[in-house]
Order: C-alpha cells, then structure tokens, then sequence
C-alpha cells in the first residue's frame, strides 16, 4: 500500500536533503509530493547551493490532504522561508494534533519545529549550529533522534540525510522495506 509524504520546499533549501528525502521514499514506494512553500507561490525553487527544483505545486493544493509523514529539508534561509509558511503551519499543527508522523533536519527541527511549540517536552536533534535554538525540546547531539510516543523524527543535516530518509521509509514501510533498500542503495552502514 502507497504511503502519503508532503516534502514542502522552499528558496534556499538545503537540496541533498530534499532530494534524498524525495528520492529515497519514492524508491519505498510512497506518493511523495513536493510542495512550494514560496511566497509567490511558485513551484520553481533555487535551493541554497543553485540546485533549481521543481515542486508538484504550490503548498496551499495540500491543505485538504492528510499525510502519513510530512518531511521538512532544512538549510538557510529555506528553514525561515517554511517557517514563515503559514498553510504549511497549519498542516505540520494539524498533523501533530493527528498523531501523524512529521520529520525534519538539519535548521528546520528549531527553525520551524521549536518556532511553532511543535517540539515542546521532545526528544529532538538538529544541525549542531542550531541545537541551542532547539526551544522546548530535550535536545540530544545525535545524528538521528526518534520519538516513537510523539510521532517526531529529527536529524541533523546533509551527512545524514540518507540514514534519516531511510528510517522514514522503515517507519512507513518496516523493517524488511528498510534493509532491502538500503542494500539496493548500498547504504549498509545503515544496516
């Protein structure tokens, strides 16, 4: 069965997380849209190193859908871009209030997460240079932090956005699911 994930993008996104979100899910088998939160709403995204992206559409096409995970790249200033994002605000609380999955890396746990109270009482990591910004949360410097009771998934960057969308796809999709992929992808220092 296809999984739903929201991969919301924005101008200076951080493009490896993006893409490996994108890609890797995809590879599971999820129905991965990518949605710009730009302000005027355009789907085209220069991300932070010049990568040009090309979103599904603009975020505010969302907001009736329900995900089984929302997945937030960080970089600077993508990060503040999602965070200022006002629909996809609202999706992340209403997601929260669900019980369903959200996940973020790199600047976006505390950029955005921490920003909207998302976090408070958590177990969360972020990119070293923003655990300090990690308001509310019980931060821990570890590359990957799960929260199986609140459904919150944290990372802390470019290096480790492989191990994290991978533990999307197993969080989606199992443990079997998880270690076939990562075989495929040859990632078995992730096994």
């Amino acid at each position: 069965m296809s999984k739903s994930v929201l991969v919301p993008v924005a101008h200076s996104i951080e493009e490896i997380e993006a893409v490996t979100i994108i890609d890797t899910l995809r590879r599971a088998g999820a129905t991965v849209t990518v949605a710009s939160c730009n302000a005027d709403s355009a789907i085209n995204v220069e991300a932070s190193r010049g990568v040009r992206l090309l979103a599904d559409c603009p975020i505010s096409e969302c907001l009736d859908t329900h995900y089984d995970i929302i997945a937030l790249p960080g970089g600077m200033p993508g990060a503040e871009h999602l965070r200022d994002c006002q629909a996809l605000t609202d999706l992340l609380i209403s997601q929260k209030q669900m019980g369903h999955w959200i996940a973020a890396i790199c600047a976006s746990p505390a950029i955005v997460l921490a920003h909207h109270g998302l976090l408070e009482g958590i177990r969360a990591t972020a990119h070293p240079n923003f655990q300090s910004q990690l308001t509310g949360a019980v931060a821990i410097n570890e590359p990957l932090v799960i929260d199986e009771n609140t459904k919150i998934i944290t990372s802390q960057g470019p290096g480790t956005a492989m191990y994290f969308s991978l533990n999307l796809a197993k969080i989606l999709y199992g443990e079997i699911v998880f270690r076939e992929l990562a075989t495929a992808m040859v990632a078995h220092w992730a096994l």
